[in-house]
């Protein structure tokens, strides 16, 4: 019988460590926002609201969580992954947002992912506006209404340039930019917010 052979550990590319590092810190400012600190496990309210009510004044007003991009890490993962529950709770899944969030939050995955024209994706996790969109709403940010309103938006303004194609075709064209792609969501988003289309 053989001793078996002993090999060191591989060591993460420092890049992937770094990624892997922020998608830590990241789920747990996200799972911080959310905690309700109470005095003791049995207790329903909150110390605040507890120290409150013992004065006879009012609890201070629950500050929503603050909406952020999913992960930079995540653009690595096929997108049959991102359904996957705990990937969802994490990021939100389920969460009711509003067309102009959802725009916003549109640009930002192009940003943080990277831009990419022809797919939905590129091998490297690059994405297009609408693999950008698939990206949200298959984490769970709003739902399919949300995401076809935000198309729409994009649409009207692509529309008001006296641009007809589909959006998505519109990124797919060469020459296309960077900068005119986010140009492009973040008016659509800006318009969305003046007609009052927040979450």
């Amino acid at each position: 019988m053989t001793a078996p052979t002993l090999t060191a550990p591989t060591v993460p590319a420092p890049e992937l460590a770094d990624e892997a590092a922020l998608l830590v810190r990241e789920i747990e400012q996200y799972l911080l926002a959310r905690v309700r600190t109470t005095a003791h496990p049995l207790v329903t309210k909150t110390t605040a609201e507890l120290i409150a009510e013992a004065l006879g004044t009012s609890a201070p007003a629950a500050v929503a969580p603050t909406l952020s991009a999913p992960a930079r890490a995540l653009r690595f993962l096929p997108d049959w992954v991102l359904i996957v529950p705990l990937l969802r709770q994490l990021h939100g899944g389920g969460r009711r947002i509003g067309v102009a969030e959802h725009l916003e939050l549109t640009a930002l995955v192009i940003e943080r992912y990277g831009w990419h024209r022809g797919t939905l994706r590129s091998a490297s996790g690059r994405r297009c506006i609408l693999g950008a969109q698939a990206v949200l709403f298959r984490l769970g940010y709003g739902d399919e209404t949300t995401a076809i309103a935000a198309g729409h938006r994009l649409q009207t303004v692509l529309a008001a340039r006296g641009i007809t194609e589909p959006y998505h075709r519109w990124n797919d064209a060469t020459g296309r930019s960077l900068s005119e792609v986010l140009a492009l969501v973040r008016t659509a988003a800006a318009h969305a917010r003046q007609d009052g289309e927040r979450a």
